[in-house]
């Protein structure tokens, strides 16, 4: 059933300015300068800024909020404290003035830095949890409690909600204490954190380590509730990964991929593999790693003069000059000569034999009589141009700045060109009769390690297929789509001039923000590029400002990039699920990805039942990571991603979800892992070593166990695609007498949604649907306080519907599910 696109409140959003970029370079790496800025006659007003890494201190979520609305790009490494969100940015001397007028507490220049054992965060697996859902009455409930281990130590993750949570005065606190295992008394007494989302309460919550597993805990309100609820396990009984088969093989990955060498090994499986795997060529080609040759040219702003060539750097526009000349004489006016490439501007002079041509009128000069070569002349930003142009030392050269190679770039040209983006395409039965799934890497440059993470997956499915059982069942059963690079454009950019670049290379900018010194600023964030839940329509994390690291874009899907995945989509409606792979910060999540600030509007929220398969699926997956090194994606960092993260308008998820109904997953490979040498746990970083110390940050250590994570939802998707097993639900408790008013849930046996009425009808998916109690919880509970009768049914993920019922017919068999209360008073 394809879900109808979703249009919700539609808010203007200002102007947004300023860029901050979260990224770690690789060792030894160091941003590129392009030598093309140095020599004679270039202006200083070219030098892109230096930049430079940083741990922040935000004071809580309401400065995140209000810090991403503004357009700095805080990206996935943030991380919540006790104290407020701690994150790391690489950013300009100018931005770090920015951040610390907003109240960003800057707390140092570090190249990595270890996370707090407390902070707040998180949810566990609706179907894994041991809290029962509580009564209609009570103030105060514990949503999680679970308990994980990880390189020797063990944790205790807490979130409970307090319906008082939101008055201000006085603040609600809440306490939480906890057994030392069964039949111990309740102690330890601490103190949970509050935390509040773009001004609403969302609940308290903390991560602890602990020695010993606890078997209950107890949370106290300061208004007076207590709830106790029962420790669930997270992440422990995972089955043992493919790779643990000695006859498996895997580890295919040596080192960073650019997008050549993505899509050079995607054509060469689909060649070696022509019975299981193919190419799809994404029709709409990127604009390509290429850019007009520019020259900043002037002594000041004022009398500066921003110059753009007609064709691309490579086409030409780097072989042009342009010279401004100070000829001898008087009264003499501005005139342009051009020989060839090279562009003489004479500029005028005054009766007394000064110079007299301002920035604007050479710029406009330049524009009329350069014979085509240059095809945007400007002044510099913002600045009027009334500055007088002073005589250049001679001819200054054009430059598209994509000459230069950073250290430690891997060898080979970059292709200059429009690209044209592979899909690298798997399953036995490529016919549409398999459920698809699409692993969407790299949407934003800087991000490696899903790109070789991606690949590794794909390398595993086909040097495995004829060997092992469990490959050769999902390559038979599904049909896997592989997007390695969704942005090749700007991962070259990545790989060979700017580290920290995020996003594509199409410049939008006007001729404020077009001359050189802003060209690491310029592209769309292509994962700000959808049309649901999108900045235009006044949801926030998304930017209108063409420099921003967040900017989402001149209109809805105005990039080839973005269009290429909605094409794909309907093209292949097979597709069902979708993994778009990101890093870093290990993040597992979903919908709702997106809030109009005010009020927090959420995009809807899945149903019931998608969000439990949300969850039972992301037990699975991160099972499977962890089995490899036993890094924990921790329960703080999963679920919707506007709930665990920020508000990120426009995203793919939604799209994918809310439009065309597919289980659209986001995945920020590269989380924080656990030191046990140190008792902290230790940030990611987009670019890490390829190899270092195995228990610890490393590229290839997060390609293989993501890549573990990546074959489980492809067995996910296998499974689904074969279940044609009904769901079964029940009313809990179930029909019968009652004396007094009575609270009743309903039960399913997996995750499923359920539809049903009160009120004497057949229900149909028109009706009621059973909705959570609040968000990241079970199920509403029900105070039936008169003789009331429950008519429903369920549908599971795969679309079963239980008992075989049909919602459509209204036949006289009735196979609904149907519970009568009655109240005796």
């Amino acid at each position: 059933m394809r879900r109808r696109r979703l249009r919700i409140a539609l808010l203007a959003l200002p102007a947004l300015v300023g860029t901050v970029l979260m990224a770690t370079a690789p060792a030894g790496a160091v941003p590129a300068e392009s030598t093309a800025t140095a020599g004679s006659g270039r202006s200083h007003l070219e030098d892109r800024e230096s930049v430079r890494l940083v741990h922040i201190h935000l004071t809580g979520a309401d400065m995140l909020d209000k810090v991403v609305g503004a357009g700095f790009d805080l990206e996935h490494g943030v991380r919540r404290v006790p104290t407020g969100i701690e994150g790391e940015a690489v950013v300009t001397a100018k931005q770090i003035a920015e951040l610390q007028a907003m109240g960003v507490r800057i707390l140092g220049n570090e190249e990595s830095f270890a996370w707090s054992d407390e902070a707040d965060g998180g949810l566990q697996a609706l179907g894994a949890r041991a809290v029962q859902p509580l009564t209609h009455s009570e103030t105060v409930r514990v949503v999680r409690a679970d308990w994980f281990t990880t390189k020797g130590q063990g944790f205790l993750y807490v979130e409970a909600r307090t319906t008082e949570g939101q008055q201000e005065e006085p603040v609600v606190a809440m306490q939480l204490e906890n057994d030392s295992g069964r039949g111990t008394p309740f102690g330890f007494a601490r103190t949970m954190s509050r935390f509040v989302d773009s001004g609403q309460y969302m609940f308290h919550r903390n991560l602890f380590k602990l020695d010993a597993r606890p078997k209950q805990i107890r949370v106290t309100s300061s208004t007076g509730g207590v709830a106790i609820g029962d420790v669930s396990n997270w992440l422990e009984d995972a089955p043992p990964p493919l790779t643990a088969n000695p006859r498996y093989k895997w580890d295919f990955i040596d080192g960073y991929k650019h997008p050549q060498q993505l899509y050079s090994r995607a054509e060469e499986i689909a060649r070696q593999y022509p019975d299981i795997a193919e190419i799809v060529y994404l029709p709409n080609r990127t604009n390509g790693y290429q850019r007009k040759a520019q020259a900043t040219i002037g002594g000041t702003g004022e009398a500066a003069v921003v110059v753009s060539s007609a064709a691309w750097g490579h086409e030409g526009g780097n072989d042009i000059t342009v010279e401004f000349v100070d000829r001898p004489g008087a009264d003499l006016p501005l005139t342009v000569e051009v020989v060839g490439k090279a562009v003489r501007v004479l500029l005028a002079k005054d009766a007394s034999g000064g110079l007299a041509s301002t920035a604007a009128e050479v710029a406009a000069a330049l524009r009329a009589q350069s014979q085509g070569l240059i095809d945007r002349s400007h002044p510099y930003r913002t600045s009027t141009g009334t500055g007088i142009v002073a005589s250049t030392p001679g001819p200054v050269a054009l430059t598209d700045f994509l000459d230069q190679k950073r250290v430690g770039a891997p060898e080979g040209e970059v292709p200059r060109g429009p690209a044209t983006i592979p899909v690298l395409r798997i399953g036995k039965h490529r016919d549409g009769k398999k459920p698809g799934v699409l692993i969407q890497a790299q949407d934003h440059a800087r991000e490696w390690v899903p790109a070789t993470t991606s690949l590794e997956s794909a390398e595993r499915l086909v040097h495995n297929y004829r060997s092992d059982r469990e490959t050769k069942n999902i390559v038979d059963n599904t049909d896997v789509f592989f997007i390695l690079s969704n942005n090749p454009d700007g991962a070259n950019y990545s790989f060979y001039n700017f580290a920290s670049q995020r996003r594509n290379m199409t410049n939008h900018c006007p001729d404020e923000n077009a001359d050189p010194a802003r060209r690491n600023s310029w592209g769309v964030d292509l994962n700000r590029n959808y049309r649901v839940g999108s900045g235009h329509d006044g949801y926030s994390g998304a930017s209108t400002s063409c420099v921003s690291d967040t900017y989402q874009g001149p209109e809805e899907l105005s990039e080839p990039e973005s269009k290429n995945i909605i094409w794909l989509v309907e093209k292949y409606s097979n597709i069902k699920f979708m993994m778009s792979v990101h890093s870093n910060g290990g993040q597992l999540f979903w919908q709702p990805g997106a809030y109009i600030a005010d009020g927090r509007i959420t995009t809807p929220r899945p149903p019931l039942g998608d969000e439990a398969f949300y969850w039972q699926s992301a037990a699975r997956i991160l099972s499977q990571v962890k089995a490899h090194r036993q890094t924990v994606v921790t329960p703080e960092n999963v679920g919707g991603s506007s709930d665990v993260l920020y508000s990120s308008a426009g995203n793919v998820r939604e799209d994918l979800y809310h439009t065309y109904g597919i289980y659209a997953f986001g995945w920020e490979v590269g989380g924080s892992v656990y030191n046990p040498d140190t008792g902290n746990w230790q940030g990611g970083s987009f670019q890490p070593p390829w190899v270092g110390d195995p228990n610890l940050v490393s590229g290839h250590a997060e390609t293989m166990e993501y890549a573990n994570g990546i074959m489980e939802m492809f067995r996910i998707a296998a499974e689904w695609g074969k279940d044609k097993k009904d769901p079964t639900s029940r009313l809990v408790p179930g029909a019968g007498k009652y004396s007094r008013p009575v609270d009743v849930r309903f039960e399913t046996s997996e995750p499923a949604t359920i539809y049903y009425t009160t009120d004497g009808s057949r229900p149909t998916l028109k009706s009621p649907r059973y909705e959570a109690t609040e968000f990241r919880e079970p199920g509403q509970v029900f105070h039936v306080t008169r003789t009331t009768t429950f008519r429903w049914f369920s549908v599971d993920s795969a679309g079963n519907v239980e008992n075989n019922y049909d919602p459509a017919k209204n036949d006289k068999r009735n196979k609904y599910r149907t519970a009568t209360i009655t109240i005796r008073k």
